[in-house]
């Protein structure tokens, strides 16, 4: 399928948007870090297929998507206002919201503060904010976080990750993918090059600087977290070298209805290096079915590089 590539004026900045499909539902898809719209490209047919005008940004600071020049330009807060002011800027009143990542962590957010603009919630591999706190009190999440202090420092980081040509990019996906057939040269290289643009690497790191040291995270456990009663689907793959499964248990306190599927054998980048097993999954919810568990569909699913 071909993608439309638009440019959408939302919250006072420029978003360049993938898009596909037609109609009034609006599908909007969150990417995560270090990523752009084109992690979402296997999913996009499939959401179309299924009525869904899709929506795939480069989210603030991404890709060819504006890039505020402060930290404090990346708060939770002003994420969230992208989030509405996208759909604002559909043209639709709701939308399916589907998030990975840093896009699953402000999916969860928005569906706490604005569910009125939601249909369904649909989270991979970041979990909810609560359970995920109460997990980074063991050692076990607290040493697999360590990139998230390091990226609190200023300009090292940004080094770090220019250094070889890029060379972190690469390795962010391919050294913990368990499938590493799914990250050829060519998908390895889009995220590269939107990463290598003037100021990405800066904007992207703003997200963990902003939460931490913009205070972010506080005024959020200060408000509170209200229980979320948006329909959710969440996909999570086990061999997630950042995030331990310890950290999905207890979801079900603060969602009230709540599908969540494991899939074994699948790392953190779950929707681009399992895509058949997802999409069977993600088709199975939107049409009312029962979601198949994993070991279900793995021996029927043909695994082919995308």
């Amino acid at each position: 399928m071909d993608f439309r590539h638009e440019r959408v004026s939302a919250n006072g900045i420029g978003f360049h948007v993938a898009s596909c499909g037609d109609g009034n539902r609006l599908a909007l898809l969150l990417h995560g870090f270090p990523e752009c719209w084109y992690s979402w490209r296997l999913q996009m047919p499939l959401l179309a297929e299924l009525g869904y005008r899709v929506w795939a940004p480069d989210l603030r600071g991404y890709g060819a998507s504006d890039r505020p020049p402060r930290m404090q330009d990346y708060s939770i807060e002003k994420l969230l206002d992208d989030v509405a002011g996208l759909i604002d800027a559909s043209g639709c009143e709701r939308a399916l919201l589907l998030g990975h990542d840093w896009g699953a962590a402000i999916a969860w957010y928005f569906a706490m503060r604005r569910p009125e603009m939601l249909d369904r919630l649909v989270i991979m591999n970041v979990p909810h904010p609560v359970p995920f706190q109460k997990a980074l009190r063991t050692w076990k999440q607290l040493r697999r976080s360590w990139y998230a202090s390091f990226f609190q420092l200023p300009r090292l980081p940004e080094a770090a990750m220019r250094a070889g040509n890029y060379r972190a990019i690469r390795e962010a996906f391919v050294s913990s993918a368990i499938d590493k057939s799914r990250f050829p040269d060519e998908v390895v290289r889009v995220y590269r090059d939107a990463a290598a643009q003037p100021g990405a690497l800066t904007a992207m790191l703003n997200y963990y600087r902003a939460i931490v040291r913009g205070g972010g995270g506080e005024r959020q456990r200060v408000l509170g977290f209200p229980v979320i009663d948006v329909p959710t689907l969440m996909l999570w793959g086990v061999e997630d070298v950042a995030l331990t499964i310890e950290t999905t248990h207890g979801t079900e306190e603060y969602v009230s209805d709540l599908t969540l599927r494991y899939l074994p054998g699948v790392s953190h980048w779950v929707q681009q290096e399992a895509p058949e097993t997802v999409n069977a999954m993600l088709s199975a919810w939107l049409r009312g079915e029962r979601v198949p568990e994993a070991e279900e569909l793995a021996p029927s699913l043909a695994r082919t590089v995308a």
